[in-house]
């Protein structure tokens, strides 16, 4: 395994537009691998960010004709760096789209596919209503993929609120998870931080949680907060509400550091409700 290594978490407030979406990404990526990042993270629907169906389904492309996933794998090999796409609306059929991540390596390779398993169906305080279910198809599959420097569990925002999908995970082997997501500002500002370093915690593994911000195309409104987090819960970068990005120094040893002080992956028993 790799020594120390710098992964960096972009924060986008990202259209319904996808060629502009593209090119926040290049201009962002490239700064943070100028910085020395070797690990880079998108946020979810960092290519296409909508709502509305009829939009929705007309600009989402087959994952051979998709211009970002094909412009993303171009920008890791040309920063030769690890690039994890957050996640990407990739169209299945006419009536149903994935919500899916790509982790490419610094030859532009694509390495893993996750597609989110959790779909936010939710009706929020103040009349905020979502249904990602009618327009996308859940994944069925959990995924871990090696990187250098150790191995990664993928998820994808709303997946963050259950914990047994990132205890499968660890128990994989993984030692770094991702979460990037799209959190709304109202569940955000409740339950961001909290979730994110409980997962950290419970699984003692490094958390990368690339995020969206700000008010978007079609009146959605996102948390930012993008966070970079050990597996002693400690949060080592924040990106508060600012379009740009956050970079840390990542010690893979804290990994086995931290399940030695707390060895709770080794603890888990069978239970039985009565």
């Amino acid at each position: 395994m790799a020594d120390r290594f710098k992964a960096a978490c972009i924060q986008t407030n990202s259209t319904n537009e996808i060629d502009p979406n593209i090119k926040t990404v290049q201009e962002l990526s490239c700064a943070a691998r100028a910085d020395g990042a070797d690990f880079i993270m998108l946020p979810e629907v960092v290519s296409l960010m909508e709502t509305r169906s009829k939009i929705l389904f007309a600009r989402a492309c087959e994952e051979d004709n998709d211009p970002a996933l094909k412009a993303f794998q171009a920008l890791a090999d040309e920063l030769d760096v690890w690039l994890h796409t957050g996640s990407l609306p990739i169209k299945l059929s006419d009536t149903k789209i994935a919500n899916r991540s790509y982790v490419i390596d610094p030859s532009g390779a694509i390495k893993a596919t996750y597609d989110k398993i959790h779909m936010f169906d939710v009706d929020l305080p103040g009349g905020e209503s979502y249904r990602e279910s009618k327009n996308y198809q859940p994944g069925t599959n959990a995924v871990v993929t090696d990187l250098p420097w150790g191995t990664l569990g993928l998820s994808v925002c709303y997946d963050l609120r259950f914990p047994y999908l990132y205890r499968a995970l660890a128990k994989a082997g993984a030692s770094y998870l991702c979460v990037p997501s799209a959190f709304t500002r109202v569940t955000g500002e409740a339950h961001w931080h909290v979730l994110l370093r409980a997962r950290a915690i419970e699984n003692t593994c490094f958390v990368f949680a690339a995020a969206q911000t700000g008010t978007h195309d079609n009146g959605r409104d996102t948390y930012g907060h993008s966070l970079i987090i050990d597996p002693w819960g400690k949060v080592l970068a924040d990106a508060d509400t600012d379009v740009g990005y956050i970079i840390a120094d990542i010690d893979p040893a804290a990994v086995a550091k931290a399940r030695g002080r707390v060895p709770s992956l080794t603890h888990d028993r069978d239970v039985r409700v009565v």
